[in-house]
């Protein structure tokens, strides 16, 4: 099953290929598909087409009345035939000026959208490749917070199975800063907290390794 988002806000975004936390949940322009497999396995794609503007939350998608649907409303892909078929309308919602305006809103850095935009999917002929997210398949489910940080730095992080695993801290310049080894790890949850003193360093990226698979965030220094 495919689900597809519009923009919208979102406490996770992309930033040039990496996953980036922003507790203040900006406005985002991103369309991504997040598609889940029979197995029960999943994965986010990064399409190569964005709103054209910080658009999307609390818009209504309204399918047309010519798509085949299951009961609980999701569309019958297969059942499409044609190359190119109009699937249905985004209507509504909010028009942003800036990614974060929730402590700076004056009532006039927001207000409500009356576009509508006409959303067509196109079979067998993809207009470009689109970039899987790393951190929604490598399922380490790796979290940092708080991020922006000044203090007191938390990894949080799934283990599948046991594994030996390393954190890696690197500059924006890629030069190691910090390495954990914290060994061979049950499968699990796992938590760890650190308070090093990073110098001067503004941006970080946290590297987190367990066996295989490999999860990298970017953090921002206060």
């Amino acid at each position: 099953m495919h689900t597809l988002f519009f923009g919208g806000i979102a406490q996770y975004f992309d930033d040039n290929g990496l996953l980036v936390r922003d507790d203040n949940v900006p406005f985002v322009n991103t369309i991504a598909r997040v598609t889940r497999k029979s197995d029960g396995s999943m994965a986010e794609y990064k399409l190569p087409i964005t709103m054209p503007g910080l658009l999307g939350a609390g818009s209504e998608f309204i399918p047309t009345s010519a798509i085949s649907s299951y009961e609980n409303d999701v569309l019958k892909l297969d059942e499409l035939d044609q190359d190119t078929t109009m699937i249905g309308y985004i209507y509504g919602g909010i028009s942003s000026s800036a990614p974060n305006i929730f402590f700076t809103n004056t009532g006039t850095q927001s207000q409500a959208s009356s576009q509508i935009f006409k959303v067509f999917l196109i079979k067998n002929s993809p207009t470009s490749v689109h970039d899987v997210n790393i951190q929604s398949k490598n399922g380490l489910g790796m979290v940092i917070y708080p991020n922006p940080s000044d203090e007191y730095i938390h990894v949080t992080f799934d283990l599948p199975e046991a594994s030996n695993v390393t954190l890696s801290i690197f500059d924006v310049d890629g030069a190691i800063i910090k390495t954990y080894d914290w060994g061979h790890l049950p499968g699990g949850a796992q938590h760890y907290t650190t308070s090093e003193v990073f110098g001067n360093h503004k941006v970080l990226l946290f590297q987190l390794q367990a066996g295989d698979r490999v999860s990298t965030q970017k953090v921002i220094v206060k």
